[in-house]
């Protein structure tokens, strides 16, 4: 059994051109690569949510590997002091009163849910402070936040605690805050460090007070140092692009993400191009040359690749929930806006302030919806794991999805091969599908495609596969 060739059309296969890098695909059209799920009834919310916490859900046994239980925790500050243009996930305006009601409440849900059955049960091998922006904290909260989290939670003893956030007032009593609180690993969205592309993005700081901040922090020698840089953003032509990069080198940060501005409606950087107040982003040709161009200087300074889009200084980046939270490892939610899955159930938290301090005040899970994964849920982020490492392993695949995906797909990797995406080598001894330069830029895409394909595939033909 085998992909039906009526199911290999140009949005799945892409296009046969001379160039795949550049024009394989029309554009990206998502961040993420996604599948389908059954929503949960509200009214089942709670006491799904208590039985899951409980241990006494009887949805499948948490993700585990080689018997060890894969776990995270994610936590949400969902407040920023501006909204950068292309953001469209902006909640909150920071504010001192609204930041200190929201972390007492967020205090509250940490203890409440650290002492579950399931919580302490097994150790959390990631923990991650994501928002917004959680710098938007005070000293005295961030240190407070990573102590009630070693306290309360079971970390293992190498657990990566990382604070993402602003170079912007992240000044040097907050970093020893950060530190003392436990917190051993930063990320930063720098997004690039020319000042009139900070400035038309709504990014605070110009070039040289980020570039000083960056190396600053990285010589501190602490923690891995990491910073996001975005390509494509308005006035970001390639040469600027190449300036971001040897910037990024001269910090000394220890790790960086690379990723391309994927247009979304809604965004003020959309109005502002509509009303002709910022010109056009890079267009998709634009910023795959600005891809290859940052591939090819991290190749050049000797930089371990950890994904297609992220890189590592040396050993002491291990980027470990952004790799774990690709697979089926469970994160359990702290926060408003905060989302994750456990015992085969995705979660999303209430979004609104109202909604979530409402419900922490009334002593119940602030829970907005949830869904019921698929069956096959293990196969979609086994997928979506091996094309962020840039490589599809036949055994690897098929151990997680328990049927011969890999084989069933077959028609689409030699499709894929002859457009140029990706190589295949099915020789007895491997069999792998290794993403080409083109195929890592359209990764997220190529992913998408393939979960498209394998979600035709009904539950009775599962089986028989």
């Amino acid at each position: 059994m085998s992909v039906p060739e009526e199911q290999l059309t140009t949005d799945v296969i892409g296009e046969n051109t001379p160039d795949p890098l550049r024009f394989g695909f029309v554009k990206k059209t998502s961040a993420h690569a996604g599948g389908h799920s059954q929503p949960i009834k509200p009214d089942e919310h709670q006491s799904l949510m208590a039985a899951l916490l409980q241990g006494k859900s009887e949805s499948r046994s948490e993700s585990t590997i080689s018997g060890i239980a894969i776990r995270c925790l994610y936590v949400h500050i969902p407040f920023c002091r501006v909204r950068c243009t292309y953001c469209n996930f902006f909640q909150y305006a920071s504010s001192k009163q609204l930041v200190d009601d929201y972390f007492a409440a967020l205090m509250i849900e940490l203890v409440e849910k650290a002492k579950q059955p399931w919580t302490q049960a097994a150790p959390f091998q990631a923990v991650y402070i994501g928002g917004g922006t959680p710098t938007d904290l005070s000293a005295k909260q961030i240190e407070q936040l990573g102590k009630m989290i070693r306290q309360h939670f079971p970390l293992t003893t190498d657990c990566e605690l990382t604070l993402e956030g602003r170079i912007n007032r992240f000044d040097d009593e907050m970093f020893e805050s950060a530190l003392e609180g436990g917190f051993n690993r930063f990320s930063f969205g720098v997004q690039s460090f020319d000042t009139q592309v900070r400035r038309k993005a709504k990014r605070l700081d110009d070039r040289e007070v980020v570039l000083s901040r960056v190396q600053r922090l990285a010589q501190y020698d602490q923690a891995p140092i990491v910073i996001d840089l975005l390509y494509g953003l308005p006035y970001q032509d390639l040469t600027i692009w190449q300036q971001d990069l040897s910037d990024f080198f001269a910090t000394g940060a220890h790790g960086v993400d690379l990723y391309q501005l994927v247009e979304m409606n809604g965004t003020p950087m959309a109005d502002l191009v509509e009303k002709g107040r910022l010109p056009q982003p890079a267009g998709t040709a634009i910023k795959a040359s600005m891809f290859e161009t940052g591939v090819a200087a991290m190749d050049a300074h000797h930089f371990n690749r950890l994904s297609v889009n992220h890189w590592a200084r040396d050993n002491r980046e291990r980027s470990l929930y952004n790799s774990l939270a690709k697979t089926t490892a469970e994160v359990l939610p702290l926060g408003a806006g905060a989302g994750g899955n456990i015992g085969g159930y995705g979660v999303m938290q209430h979004r609104t302030l109202d909604g979530y301090l409402a419900a922490i005040k009334q002593g119940s899970m602030p829970v907005a919806m949830m869904i019921k994964q698929p069956v096959n849920a293990a196969t979609t982020m086994a997928i979506k794991c091996a094309f962020d490492r840039g490589v599809v392993s036949k055994i690897e695949l098929e151990q997680q999805a328990g049927w011969n995906v890999f084989d069933y797909c077959l028609p689409l990797f030699k499709a894929w091969q002859q457009h140029g995406f990706v190589t295949l080598n099915t020789t007895e001894q491997h069999q792998y599908v290794t993403l080409t330069l083109a195929g890592q830029f359209w990764a997220v895409t190529l992913a998408q495609a393939m979960i498209k394909v394998i979600n035709k595939v009904n539950d009775s033909t599962m089986q028989a596969a």
